[in-house]
């Protein structure tokens, strides 16, 4: 069996801000999304935050309109800010905080280049998981969708199992599932809360499959905080992934206890193996595949971009890992530029950036079960 995981950046419709010719470009909008995102959760809004809010709808050109060129104000009910109709007076806020208006700031998609999408099909296709964690997907049909018809159209065998629970990002980026064996049941954590309030931005899905011989394989498809867009520093980025790894370190733990002994936890952790936010899970059993003896990791370490840095994972139950007999990480979707210090073997047609399956690398353990 190969289980994998892999941080497909959606399937069909992407952010049209990812969509520019290089990331630089789009990096200063995110990061501006994602600070407004946070501010416009807080309750009340201080005079700081008002401040703050009118510098960075300004920054993402919708400061005297609802519609930008990569965001949308999307109002439901009651008012964010007032707009003068004299446009020498200032655009003032006049929510009070988040609950006196409801709304958010959308970021704009358009459809992913159709050379990117065959990419990402041949990633899965070369990859031949037969469990696969996949992250930021749009939604469950079209998961199913790209299966059926683009991992078929590169010469890939479509999944018989998938499955997709939305989760908590307003921007439809979620946790699914690709399987061929049987899901016997599916528990998303979206609602789980401790003190502080929902954990997941996303979800921490569990999924249980029936792999045979009477036993159970339990997965733990997460994609947590962002580290890359938050405010400087990541300070609540990275108090939002420690929370969120404590969460899946005691469902982990409640599933060994219940006798659960094949458990994975994959996906996009968005930190470093060595981070304060990720050391609940360093603390538990789990171990990372990355560690096995046999594992290939290629000519760079990390799994994001060229970088050096791990942010996707495979962590397995002790008896998990004591089954593996290798694995690694496969870079051929991901766009290495000019890259001329430890470059990586990428499809002949990736030729532009834009082309790229995806900016992560697909991680994947070979598991003899």
């Amino acid at each position: 069996m190969i289980i994998g995981a892999f941080n497909v950046e959606n399937l069909f419709d992407r952010a049209k801000v990812l969509n520019q010719e290089t990331w630089e470009q789009g990096a200063p909008v995110l990061a501006a999304h994602a600070e407004l995102s946070e501010l416009l959760e807080r309750d009340p809004y201080s005079a700081d935050d008002k401040r703050r809010i009118l510098e960075l709808l300004e920054l993402l050109g919708i400061l005297w309109q609802d519609e930008g060129d990569f965001v949308w104000l999307r109002r439901i009910r009651g008012p964010l800010v007032r707009r003068p109709r004299d446009r020498t007076k200032p655009v003032e806020v006049v929510a009070t905080g988040r609950t006196s208006w409801i709304g958010w700031v959308d970021l704009k998609t358009e459809h992913v280049d159709a050379l990117a999408m065959e990419h990402t099909a041949m990633v899965m296709r070369d990859v031949a998981a037969d469990v696969l964690g996949v992250v930021e997907a749009e939604a469950r049909p079209v998961l199913d969708m790209f299966t059926a018809a683009m991992l078929k159209k590169v010469g890939g065998t479509p999944y018989e199992q998938v499955m997709l629970v939305d989760g908590n990002d307003r921007r439809g980026i979620d946790v699914g599932l690709l399987s061929r064996y049987p899901i016997a049941a599916v528990r998303p954590h979206i609602y789980d809360a401790d003190d502080v309030g929902t954990v997941f931005s996303r979800d921490c899905c569990e999924y249980h499959l029936d792999v045979g011989g009477g036993r159970t394989l339990v997965v733990l498809v997460n994609h947590l905080k962002s580290k890359g867009y938050g405010s400087p520093g990541d300070p609540t980025g990275a108090k939002r992934r420690r929370r969120q790894a404590a969460r899946i370190a005691a469902i982990y733990d409640e599933l060994i206890t219940a006798g659960h002994a094949l458990v994975a936890v994959v996906g996009d952790l968005n930190d470093t193996p060595d981070s304060h936010a990720l050391q609940p899970l360093r603390e538990t059993t789990l171990e990372d595949i990355s560690k096995h003896p046999q594992f290939d990791p290629g000519p760079r370490t990390g799994t994001f971009r060229g970088e050096k840095n791990q942010i996707d994972y495979l962590l397995l139950s002790p008896d998990l890992f004591a089954r593996a007999t290798g694995g690694g990480i496969f870079r051929k979707g991901v766009w290495r530029g000019d890259r001329t210090r430890n470059p990586w073997e990428i499809y002949p047609t990736l030729t532009e950036e834009r082309h790229a399956a995806s900016d992560h690398a697909a991680i994947w353990a070979e598991i003899d079960l």
